[in-house]
């Protein structure tokens, strides 16, 4: 029978000399390559020479070895250069090729008069050339193929003729009309950036404040340790659920994203339905925790989380919350205490988190030995990743979207950005410890040793199986960071009771989907425990759309497994001398 640790609010330290795979403090041949590939890693954004060279070997062997498909592509070519011939005394543009899913780069009304028509179609035509000709092809490792058609589509984007401003009949329309102030107001922008990027400013100056406009759900930080402070928010209805409930963010993000304005902050939605709500606030980690491991994440984020609460409310249960890579750390440690019959958990919610890492999404071209090496020495120099290179990454997979189109507006037609909450917490990027950062990208997403039963927890394999309680796991529909079809995978993890939720949006705005949102909707399906699997897109078939938010359909979920009504705790434990160590969001969140 589980007996609740007594932790006192002073702050717990970590022994930053524990581990013993640390990097080596002496100087070595070995140091060297390391520094090598760390000033190599400046130029190429990250990105390793090495990946990318074998990834188009790979790719050149096999299309130098298929004649029939070199064949297909050169008739695939004539037949383009054809059609852009055609274009020249074309005057239909809906026979042109179209762009792509949710392109915008040429939906402007210039781009069907010549000679733009011509160059958008050239643009669009090399593209779809490049995409049959780096897809599909038999015999190249699925992973080269992701690599080189990025490459190829990073390529192309840098010279598409949107990204050009004398190609682009806006920039030239709207530099004609201003007599050139649209440069002038770009150069000054590009000027702020510099100097905003110089002086490492994580929100736009005239965006939301943290703590005025974000984060401002009212609470008290209660505990605080060297990884993590623990908010606990001030109830405002009289009675709340008896069964608290934990919140566990993803270490790679501020946790206000949970929190982000009054009207769409998640965590005040559940204070205002009646729950008490306990958060954890992440710290910014600095070069001197570059030994700290995932484990460490565990024992001091979610571990010391529970004991606290059990200790200031006095419940028997709690109710765990993990979003994206904090939910993959709620499940280890579920299952963790699954395995050594902690029976404090009455339920958990996955937001977006993945158990099984085989489909993990586009951040999948970034795992490969070769990629993960190079972070490692990254990692090495520095003593953490950076934030604003993990941020970088993503913005590269949609690089028309979250770059090129951004670039345009500020630097070439001379406009601002009207920054909202969403968009000042993205950029307040965080750093993650070297060694956590290695073992979360081999051990979960390069290995998968989670949903294979291999990664341990103090020696001792741990399955996600073993969790016994209720699981109510949220996919969104156009997430790229973890797709919904990879979250769906905790019906083949676990047996027991789970309720699936599918809502629109993505890895974001698909959770923070407060009622009211217009054009949101969301699916839902209960697997009892024992039940039969039914594949994703079967159970996408099966599970009727309805329109509004999820959360309101959690929240019953979550009463329906949160005992009865009682008077709120009170805020701390000062007979355990556990007291208020400052108002909500904390510290923590405040680091840069």
């Amino acid at each position: 029978m589980h007996k609740s640790v007594t932790i006192k609010p002073e702050t717990v330290t970590v022994d930053k000399n524990a581990h013993d795979t640390a990097p080596p403090a002496t100087n070595s041949l070995a140091d060297i390559d390391r520094l090598l590939h760390a000033a190599q890693a400046r130029l190429t954004g990250g990105l390793s020479p090495a990946a990318i060279h074998l990834a188009f070997q790979d790719w050149a062997i096999h299309l130098a070895n298929a004649p029939g498909r070199r064949m297909e592509l050169a008739q695939m070519g004539l037949r383009q250069w054809a059609s852009l011939a055609a274009t020249i005394w074309n005057h239909e543009p809906e026979a042109d090729q179209a762009p792509a899913g949710k392109d915008k780069r040429f939906e402007s009304a210039a781009w069907s008069a010549l000679p733009f028509r011509l160059f958008k179609q050239q643009a669009l035509l090399s593209e779809q050339w490049w995409q049959a000709a780096t897809t599909g092809l038999r015999g190249v490792e699925p992973a080269n193929e992701r690599i080189v058609r990025f490459a190829m589509r990073q390529f192309l984007d840098i010279f598409s003729p949107n990204n050009l401003a004398l190609l682009n009949p806006d920039v030239l329309t709207q530099t004609q009309r201003s007599h050139g102030q649209n440069i002038v107001r770009g150069l000054a922008n590009s000027l702020k950036d510099l100097s905003a990027a110089h002086a490492h400013q994580p929100q736009p100056e005239d965006g939301p404040i943290l703590g005025i406009d974000l984060a401002v759900t009212p609470g008290e930080v209660i505990y605080r340790n060297d990884l993590m402070e623990l908010i606990q928010y001030h109830p405002t209805t009289q009675k709340v659920k008896a069964t608290p409930i934990l919140i566990v963010p993803a270490w790679i993000m501020k946790y206000y994203i949970l929190d982000l304005s009054q009207t769409n902050s998640l965590i005040k939605y559940l204070v205002d339905q009646g729950f008490s709500v306990f958060c954890i606030s992440w710290r910014n980690p600095d070069a001197g925790f570059e030994t700290i491991g995932l484990d460490d994440y565990r024992k001091l984020g979610v571990m010391a989380a529970l004991d606290l609460i059990v200790q200031v409310t006095g419940a028997h249960k709690i109710h765990g919350c993990g979003y994206c890579l904090g939910g993959t750390l709620l499940a280890i440690a579920a299952a963790a205490m699954a395995d050594n019959g902690d029976h404090r958990l009455a339920g958990i919610t996955l937001l977006a988190a993945q158990t099984d890492f085989t489909e993990a999404g586009e951040l999948q071209l970034f795992i490969t030995e070769a990629q993960i090496a190079l972070l490692e020495d990254i990692m090495w120099a520095r003593g953490t990743l950076d934030g604003t290179q993990m941020a970088g990454a993503f913005q590269m997979l949609h690089a028309n979207d979250l770059i090129w189109s951004r670039a345009i507006g500020r630097y070439f037609l001379g406009t601002e950005d009207h920054p909202n909450d969403l968009m000042a917490w993205n950029a307040d990027a965080t750093r993650m410890p070297s060694r956590m950062h290695s073992e979360y990208l081999r051990s979960l997403f390069l290995h998968n040793d989670l949903s294979e039963g291999r990664y341990q927890v103090n020696g001792q394999a741990v399955s996600v199986k073993d969790i016994r309680v209720p699981i109510f796991a949220v996919g969104t529909e156009t997430d790229h960071v973890a797709p919904w079809h990879s979250v769906y995978k905790i019906h083949l993890l676990n047996d027991g009771e789970v309720t699936f939720v599918l809502t629109s949006g993505g890895h974001n705005a698909g959770i923070v989907s407060e009622p009211g949102h217009k054009h949101r909707h969301f699916r839902m399906a209960v697997r009892p425990e024992g039940g039969l699997y039914v594949g994703p897109d079967e159970w996408i078939k099966q599970a009727q759309p309805t329109d509004g938010s999820w959360w309101p359909t959690w929240t019953t979920w979550l009463g329906q497994h949160g005992g009865k009504s009682i008077v709120p705790p009170e805020i701390g434990a000062e007979a355990q001398g556990i007291t208020p160590l400052c108002p909500a969001p904390g510290t923590y969140v405040r680091e840069r």
